[in-house]
């Protein structure tokens, strides 16, 4: 692995960094009102349908209040959306608009696009113990479904809109934000329509959950949908029928050797840090309703969601031929157990990795300020998984990076973030758009 460039501090004048952190510190409770006022508005995915309306236009009017202009546009409106080949068709986007706004610069800086969803995946039939819409506040943390994944991003986003209104802070290059609709679920439409509505800049920060670190590379991830048969019922001839349960259990004791086939592909520069590089995961089982409404007997059908991760560079058909080439083999090994082969659908779209190097100015300088806010030097690493960056870095080469606070429980019950880091993670990103739209044009961290 080459060497990092040496990260220094921002080029901000020490008094207005200071300015910028207390400004921050003092009104944290509006971003943490924020936060809980967004975690209370329902915007749930639900391919193919999604609930985003109420909190994009919730937004919008929080811009407009900061002086903007907002745009809310419905992406059928996009020209060359429905054609694009990052286009990814079966979603119904009606009343699912975007939102985005721009804040002029005086001239002769650099733009950056703040960008992030507001849609959320569902609640689930998981067992809360608090509202998921609740947006309750105990001890460092805030409860509700997208308080980490990511509400608390759009909010950090918004927050610094206002703080830069608030405090008459002099931007020489455009500083854009949008909110999208439709990233979970492998979406991603919302942000390609972003971009082909011309909410473009020189660089951009994906507002995700990234623990405080900054992240200039994504994972890809594939989700495969596999479906066992078997003939049912308990009385057969004296015998008792095993129905798929054998296909289940042989499949999932041998899922270890697809993950070590994966293991060999080289890790990226950004995850060489990670124990696991491409996990291999089993996400769903299913064979058959639970309780006593249902007849006791054996499966007929048995269902299980894969999902793998990928590195950046790998390609689409390699990484799929090699699935298919062991699943196939998996089952010729053992006729005895498959009456034929599984049927396998593909729901969600292909995500590929994606990266920006760590040598790039964007990269280098939100380093340097998140160090100032942190007072350490932040990890610099890959995220552990797929998101919307590469429709950033692939589809339109804007050098981006995650940045955004830490929390927990992500699409699970009692998804959290942490107020602490919330903080800590607006402090940084005002400090960079001062840094990297001020006047200080091309300047050298």
């Amino acid at each position: 692995m080459p060497p990092s460039p040496e990260i220094h501090g921002p080029n901000v004048p020490s008094g207005l960094q200071n300015d910028i952190l207390r400004f921050v510190e003092e009104r944290q409770d509006r971003l943490v009102a924020l936060t809980r006022e967004l975690i209370r508005m329902d915007s749930q995915n639900k391919p193919p349908f999604g609930a985003e309306r109420a909190c994009q236009m919730w937004i919008a009017e929080r811009l407009q209040a900061c002086g903007l202009h907002p745009e809310v546009y419905e992406l059928q409106e996009v020209v060359g959306l429905r054609e694009h080949p990052l286009y990814h068709p079966g979603r119904d986007y009606t009343g699912r608009p975007n939102v985005a706004a721009r804040r002029l610069g005086t001239g002769g800086g650099r733009s950056l696009l703040l960008s992030g969803h507001i849609d959320t995946v569902p609640t689930g039939t998981q067992n809360w113990t608090r509202d998921p819409l609740g947006a309750q506040v105990e001890g460092n943390r805030i409860y509700g479904r997208g308080a980490n994944d990511m509400k608390a991003g759009i909010a950090t986003n918004l927050f610094v809109m206002e703080c830069i209104a608030a405090m008459g802070l002099p931007l020489a290059g455009h500083l854009l934000f949008e909110s999208v609709v439709d990233e979970e679920f492998g979406g991603s439409n919302g942000t390609l329509a972003g971009r082909l509505r011309g909410y473009n800049a020189d660089a951009a920060i994906l507002s995700e959950p990234s623990s405080l670190r900054v992240c200039p590379a994504q994972r890809g991830g594939r989700t495969a949908h596999i479906t066992f048969r078997a003939a049912g019922g308990i009385l057969q001839g004296g015998l008792f029928p095993a129905g798929t349960v054998p296909q289940l259990t042989h499949f999932l004791a041998n899922v270890g050797s697809f993950a070590k086939q994966r293991a060999t592909v080289p890790p990226h520069g950004m995850y060489f840090a990670h124990v696991d590089h491409v996990p291999v995961t089993v996400t769903k089982v299913f064979t058959a309703p639970w309780g006593f409404s249902e007849p006791i007997t054996v499966p007929e059908t048995a269902q299980v969601e894969l999902y793998w991760q990928l590195m950046p560079g790998e390609t689409q058909d390699a990484v799929e031929r090699q699935f298919f080439t062991w699943l196939r083999e998996l089952i010729e090994s053992a006729p005895e157990t498959y009456p034929a082969m599984p049927e396998v659908s593909l729901p969600i779209r292909w995500i590929p990795g994606s990266f920006t190097a760590r040598a790039e100015d964007v990269v280098q300088e939100l380093s340097a300020c998140a160090s100032r806010v942190l007072g350490r030097e932040p990890n610099i690493s890959g995220i552990e998984g797929p998101c919307d960056l590469f429709i950033l870095q692939d589809g339109f080469q804007i050098p981006s990076a995650i940045w955004g606070a830490k929390g927990g429980n992500t699409h699970a019950a009692d998804e959290y973030v942490e107020i602490e880091s919330l903080i800590r993670a607006a402090q940084t990103l005002l400090l960079f758009v001062a840094q990297w739209c001020g006047p200080a044009h091309r300047s050298q961290v």
